[in-house]
């Protein structure tokens, strides 16, 4: 599972990363609430540790703007604040549960799979979805701003790659294996052959581009800051 981390207490955050990690954890660690909602809305989470009170923005608005992304990872809020008010609005606010400090690294442990469990018994997605772009996964098709878009089926595979991995930057060997399942000559241009035909319908009737190049590394879809 990949959990991060909001944290600006140093040896708080250590102190779960390290914890998290001898669990089997993957574990990513921010200590300011901007980059944190970055994080969360550029890369693939499975749970987000969120102390309330963060630099930059608080946990609360965190949450609040994850929500308004459509963003469903599970939150778990960590805070000294204890009254009942407290925990009521970081729960009103998108969080799914509140662990109050201090608190024992067992019952972490334990609302951690609870909440994991929880997400793993929701519907499973039909749709993935990257600003104004949508890509139904059952009638294999693409939308942007309403419009219809018409990919051939490679195209369609080289769009669902970038949307299952919004945020990431996917390498040209990556995109080989996922889309054509097999290795192709190092010196093949059928990868920047199909992107560059994707992005003449993706990008190109609209004012923002969704679809990234960065040099000597690989592409990516996301909304440019």
């Amino acid at each position: 599972m990949k959990i991060l981390i909001a944290e600006d207490d140093r040896q708080s955050s250590e102190f779960l990363r390290k914890g998290l990690l001898q669990e089997g954890h993957g574990v990513e660690s921010v200590a300011d609430g901007r980059d944190a909602l970055a994080f969360c809305l550029y890369n693939p989470c499975d749970l987000l540790i969120l102390d309330r009170m963060l630099p930059g923005m608080d946990g609360l608005s965190v949450v609040k703007s994850l929500r308004s992304a459509g963003q469903q990872l599970p939150v778990l809020f960590l805070t000294a604040m204890s009254d009942v008010e407290d925990r009521v609005e970081g729960l009103l606010a998108g969080g799914d549960d509140y662990l109050v400090k201090p608190f024992h690294f067992s019952e972490l442990l334990a609302r951690i799979t609870a909440l994991t469990r929880r997400s793993t018994d929701a519907p499973i997605a039909t749709q993935l979805q990257v600003q104004d772009l949508t890509l139904d996964l059952l009638s294999h098709t693409a939308t942007r701003a309403g419009v219809t878009i018409e990919l051939q089926s490679k195209e369609y595979a080289l769009l669902e790659a970038l949307m299952r991995n919004a945020g990431r930057i996917l390498t040209k060997t990556m995109l080989l294996e996922q889309v054509w399942d097999f290795n192709f000559d190092p010196k093949t241009t059928v990868v920047e052959t199909h992107m560059s035909r994707l992005r003449a319908k993706v990008d190109k009737p609209f004012d923002v581009q969704l679809i990234h190049t960065t040099r000597n590394s690989g592409y990516s879809i996301h909304v440019p800051r």
